[in-house]
């Protein structure tokens, strides 16, 4: 009798918590470049299941570039950003910002390039010399990419926002921008077709061969309040990166991610955006991108070691 008493008692327990304890765990994610480079891998989890296996919903809105990521995570208006500019982020924080990187979005910068209308003059680099060249936003990769190419080539540049990558192919078209930018898959058909001409890739600056160009962002108050959550979003994170790069319906989710045919797809994945480049565990060369962000005035002087592992706390790989 007393154990029937107990076991129901329990039962009664059990089905009082059951309802709480299975909601998924709410994040709100903004994403800089929708049909961009690796900004998918939120996405792509989410509707495989991914995050919800992880005991996660995620609540995703698009930004024109990464500048407006990294303000609505400084706002609080999103508690992640994905695919923001390393750069930006690291003269945000030294300003006081609440952010602190969570996790590497992309480094080789192998999927942004700078092209040209196929009947442009211009054939190389330094024939951009004193022309328009395009970015997304201050603070982006992006602009950091034009920077660094205007440094490297010892040429004047005129640096131009245009925001994001339909929009500037369209002032490029039309005449009103010399050289434009894109992140792949995004412009990778008009070369095939031969409607545009690569003039570079980020990746040749040296500088940034290898250097982390994109990050994942975690609103401070966020992470320190949320880090077992944090933590699950991260490994959600990876799990997609590895299913996406590693499964046969990977190449298919990115193509209906960024409606673009499945061949355009496999070749971004082999070609631009590698499974080395999306790897998100590290943020390398976070010294050479404190320099670089003295160099064009994002922060008056380097971060101290304290404060880089302050900024850099990535949850661990389980």
């Amino acid at each position: 009798m007393i154990r029937s008493f107990i076991a129901a008692t329990l039962a009664l327990g059990t089905a009082l918590t059951a309802s709480p304890a299975s909601a998924l765990d709410k994040i709100k994610v903004a994403i800089g470049g929708k049909g961009l480079g690796e900004s998918e891998v939120s996405e792509a989890g989410q509707i495989k299941g991914i995050f919800a296996k992880h005991g996660i919903e995620l609540e995703i809105f698009y930004t024109a570039g990464s500048g407006e990521t990294q303000q609505a995570v400084i706002a609080g208006s999103a508690d992640l950003g994905v695919a923001t500019g390393l750069l930006g982020a690291i003269g945000a924080y030294a300003k006081g910002a609440p952010l602190r990187i969570i996790g590497a979005s992309f480094t080789g910068d192998s999927n942004l390039f700078w092209y040209v209308r196929a009947d442009s003059p211009l054939k190389e680099p330094k024939d951009a010399a004193g022309k328009t060249v395009a970015y997304s936003t201050n603070g982006s990769s992006a602009h950091n990419v034009v920077l660094q190419m205007q440094k490297y080539l010892d040429v004047a540049l005129k640096p131009t926002a245009t925001g994001t990558g339909p929009a500037t192919l369209t002032q490029v078209m039309s005449n009103q921008i010399d050289v434009g930018w894109s992140g792949a898959p995004f412009g990778v058909a008009q070369v095939e077709k031969g409607d545009i001409r690569v003039l570079w890739r980020a990746s040749d600056v040296p500088a940034l061969a290898n250097q982390t160009s994109r990050v994942i962002l975690a609103n401070a108050n966020f992470l320190t309040s949320k880090k077992d959550l944090v933590q699950r979003y991260m490994d959600a994170y990876r799990e997609t990166t590895d299913w996406i790069y590693q499964s046969p319906d990977g190449a298919a989710a990115y193509a209906a991610w960024a409606e673009v045919p499945v061949a355009i797809a496999k070749r971004t994945l082999d070609d631009f955006v590698t499974y080395k480049a999306a790897n998100p565990d590290k943020v390398s060369d976070l010294e050479g991108a404190v320099a670089a962000a003295v160099d064009f005035k994002y922060i008056p002087a380097p971060l101290s070691a304290e404060q880089m592992k302050d900024l850099v706390q990535i949850p661990p790989r389980r």
